[in-house]
């Protein structure tokens, strides 16, 4: 007796996933494709990257009818100085406000570390940072996604690297408007992974999630993330758990590779679709 697999209605593709595309090529594409919502990452909307400017972005996002599970990316709270760390407010509020005018559920926090900064020190700081953000957040009907990265990063991207410390810090701030994304590619290796996927979701603090795979000859550590199927990450097994929680929300293809990008765009997302249909 075979047993059916759950189906995943709600797939979205990150705009970083198809970097060498423009905003308008995203969402052209991807409508064309089926593909029902994207998360639109600030490269393409800050006009200092090369972006249209949010105004312009949030008109043509709001158009398309794509929905828009979240802007990518904001955090970056730990900073060495009180005036940088002030900074980082006052940024992550505006990106807030832009999330807002896309219409995006939530900003996905990559929370920042500075080298050589004892790390209870970085994650307090984070705390404190998202705490100056998330009533913002919550007045725009927007939420704030803590991602957990990997330990590889922890020296300079992220004192937070895995759910437990993500958990601690909604825990801490019990805000309604704060919870977690959780991305395969960084928290593959927990030990204690699917107990916290299943606290977060008791809490309803598992706001994102996001899949891809991890090479195993991880040749570079920014951009050589595996398509489904690339790598030793069982993502159906998270797809299925997640699902099994009662996790509603979109399945985020979030891929950065040097590799993928040097392909024609429109083979590479007729690869990834392909990708995420299998590992259902």
């Amino acid at each position: 007796m075979s047993i059916e697999k759950p189906v995943f209605s709600k797939v979205a593709i990150h705009t970083y996933t198809n970097k060498p595309w423009n905003l308008q090529e995203c969402i052209d594409r991807y409508s064309r494709a089926g593909v029902a919502a994207m998360s639109v990452w600030r490269n393409l909307i800050d006009p200092a990257e090369g972006g249209i400017g949010i105004d312009e972005a949030a008109k043509r996002v709001r158009d398309s009818g794509l929905a828009v599970p979240a802007l990518v990316r904001g955090g970056f709270f730990s900073r060495p100085t009180v005036e940088e760390r002030q900074e980082a407010i006052d940024l992550n509020r505006r990106y807030v406000d832009e999330a807002a005018a896309l219409g995006a559920e939530m900003v996905v926090l990559v929370v920042g570390a500075v080298p050589g900064l004892e790390l209870a020190e970085a994650r307090k700081q984070v705390k404190d940072g998202i705490a100056a953000v998330a009533d913002h957040a919550r007045e725009a009907g927007v939420k704030l996604a803590i991602e957990p990265l990997h330990p590889m990063y922890a020296a300079d991207k992220s004192c937070v690297n895995r759910m437990a410390e993500a958990r601690e810090i909604c825990e801490d701030l019990q805000h309604p408007a704060v919870g977690i994304a959780a991305d395969v590619y960084h928290i593959w290796w927990d030990p204690d992974v699917e107990s916290e996927l299943r606290r977060a979701a008791e809490q309803n603090t598992l706001f994102g999630f996001h899949i891809c795979d991890w090479r195993v000859n991880t040749r570079h550590l920014l951009t050589d993330r595996g398509l489904m199927g690339d790598g030793c990450i069982h993502v159906a097994k998270f797809r299925r758990l997640v699902h099994s929680l009662g996790f509603e929300g979109y399945h985020e293809i979030e891929i950065f590779n040097e590799e993928y990008w040097a392909m024609d765009q429109n083979e590479y997302l007729e690869l990834i679709l392909r990708r995420e249909e299998a590992c259902r």
